[in-house]
Order: structure tokens, then C-alpha cells, then sequence
């Protein structure tokens, strides 16, 4: 009786806490077990400002405006990345930089979060003809060779902004495959006996996926997403690099490493600041999902 008396005690105390005492215990919590991951969080949040405000982080120094006389100079107290070719600050074009990546990285996410939860509930939850057609429409786009397919999509569509290109054909690439996880989470979620019990109820098949298919894929949906964002930040910069990508004068990290090439040999850090923004914002971004794919998953607590 004592335990049960305990464990009353503790649920009446745990419905007494206001919503902010209990957001500050799960992020105290979160911080406590996964210091790693709230390191990268930071890094993240951090991140983010950069992208909203990167004049305040730039020193009020315009990236896109260069002093011929001051090209090609290294790390100093003036210049604390050095300049560029075109004597820009690197400080300022890195934090410029962030904007352009995490815009096109969010929108990557937003693009495939959204398609891969309807595909992947549609053919999880329904099931039949319609998974067969589903499953083969995502076979076709798994099949595709990934770069090509994006550099086809964004050299076709020239009339619409070269950004929003990106995100359309990153973020159509990347939700194939991320239907495959949300369709095994819906067929497990249909199987519970509640989904049942509502289905003999009368209840409607839409009203049974968001009611009770949806939340249970909830977890899996934002921890994808987390980690998905760091591959559309690689993949973006990867298109820069190529050339494909936004074009000149607005700052990218793979267009600063592709203007690099030439000045590699007697100015490495022309290449090591952006190398080291796109190293250190993927990993923030893998971290992160990783940590919050073991809190939000409950088979996978304490595994680490």
C-alpha cells in the first residue's frame, strides 16, 4: 500500500506542476543525459540567429562589398576569417552564409516532412492498391541517381528563384525515401487494438489517422526531420560547389570553397572557415537527432 500511496503521491504532484515547471524538468533532464546533444542544440539555436540577424553577428560589415587593397589577407584583428580574392571579410560572408544554408535547409525539411507523411501514411494506413502504387512511385525516386536528378531539376526550372528550386528537388528526393520509415510506423500504429476499437466503433478513417495513427509517428517525423536538415545544408553546399547553386554576390559556404580552389596552395584558410561552418553545422544537426531520437523513442533510452 505504501507504493501504491507513493506513486498517487507522485502522479498528484506531477499534475499540481505548472507547464513551465515541467518544460524546465524535461529540458534539465535533457541537458543532464544528453550533454552532447544539448551542446550541438546551442550550436543550432545559435545557427538560427545568424541566419535571422547576421548583421548583428557581421560586425555591420556588408559581405558583398570588398576593398581591392585588403584582398588575400590572412586571420588578423581587423579581419578575423581574413579576406577573400575580391578583399571581402570572411567573417562576414560566413555569417551571411548561414542565412542561405539554413533557409534552404528548413525549406528542404518542411518540403519532404510534408510528402512523406501523407505518402507514408497513405500507403502505411490504407494499404492495397494504393500501397502498391505508392511503393512504386518510391521505388522510381529511390532509384534515381540523387545529384543528377537535383542538378537536372534546377537547370530546367530557370524562371523560378534558384532557392526555391533547391528545396523543391532536395526535399522531393529526400521524402522518397523517408516515406519507407513513416509507412512502417503507420502499419504498426493501425495494429494497436485502440485503432481497432475505433474502427468498430464507427469511427472514419481520416479521423482515425489523426487521431491516433498520426501522434504515434509524431517522434519518428521530428527526429528525421532534425537530422534531415543537416543533409540538405551537404547537399546545398555541394551544388554551390559545383556552381549550380545561388550565384555571386550572395554568400554560400560551397560557393566560398569553390572560389577557394584557386587560392587553396597560399591561402588554406580561404577554405578551412566555410569547410568548418558546413562540418560544424551538419554535425550539430546529426547530433541533435540523434540525442532526440533516443528521448523520444522509449526503446532506445539508457541504450547509450
Amino acid at each position: 500500500m505504501a507504493t501504491d500511496a507513493t506513486i498517487l503521491e507522485q502522479f498528484v504532484l506531477s499534475r499540481e506542476i505548472s507547464p513551465w515547471g515541467r518544460f524546465r524538468r524535461s529540458l534539465w533532464s535533457f541537458i543532464r543525459h544528453k550533454p552532447l546533444g544539448s551542446i550541438c542544440a546551442l550550436i543550432v539555436i545559435a545557427l538560427i540567429a545568424m541566419a535571422l540577424f547576421p548583421g548583428a553577428f557581421s560586425r555591420g560589415v556588408n559581405p558583398d562589398v570588398g576593398v581591392l587593397s585588403d584582398r588575400l589577407h590572412g586571420p588578423s584583428t581587423s579581419h578575423w576569417m581574413g579576406t577573400d580574392q575580391n578583399g571581402r571579410d570572411m567573417w562576414a560572408r560566413i555569417m551571411y552564409g548561414a542565412r542561405t544554408s539554413i533557409i534552404i535547409g528548413f525549406g528542404v525539411v518542411a518540403v519532404a516532412t510534408i510528402l512523406a507523411t501523407i505518402l507514408g501514411i497513405l500507403s502505411g494506413y490504407f494499404s492495397g492498391w494504393i500501397d502498391t502504387v505508392v511503393q512504386r512511385i518510391v521505388d522510381i525516386g529511390i532509384a534515381l541517381p540523387g545529384l543528377v536528378f537535383v542538378i537536372l531539376f534546377v537547370v530546367s526550372l530557370q524562371q523560378l528563384d534558384v532557392r526555391l528550386r533547391i528545396i523543391l528537388s532536395v526535399g522531393l528526393l529526400i521524402a522518397v525515401g523517408s516515406s519507407r520509415i513513416i509507412r512502417g510506423a503507420a502499419i504498426a500504429a493501425k495494429e494497436n487494438q485502440y485503432v481497432e476499437a475505433a474502427r468498430v466503433l464507427g469511427a472514419s478513417d481520416m479521423r482515425i489517422v489523426f487521431r491516433h495513427v498520426l501522434p504515434n509517428v509524431v517522434a519518428i517525423i521530428i527526429v528525421s526531420a532534425s537530422i534531415q536538415i543537416g543533409a540538405a545544408i551537404l547537399i546545398e553546399s555541394a551544388l554551390a560547389f559545383l556552381g549550380y547553386g545561388v550565384q555571386p554576390p550572395v554568400a554560400s559556404w560551397g560557393r566560398m570553397l569553390n572560389d577557394a580552389q584557386l587560392q587553396i596552395q597560399n591561402h588554406f584558410y580561404l577554405a578551412v572557415f566555410p569547410g568548418l561552418a558546413i562540418f560544424l553545422t551538419v554535425y550539430s544537426f546529426n547530433m541533435l537527432g540523434d540525442a532526440l531520437r533516443d528521448v523520444l523513442d522509449p526503446r532506445l533510452r539508457g541504450s547509450r
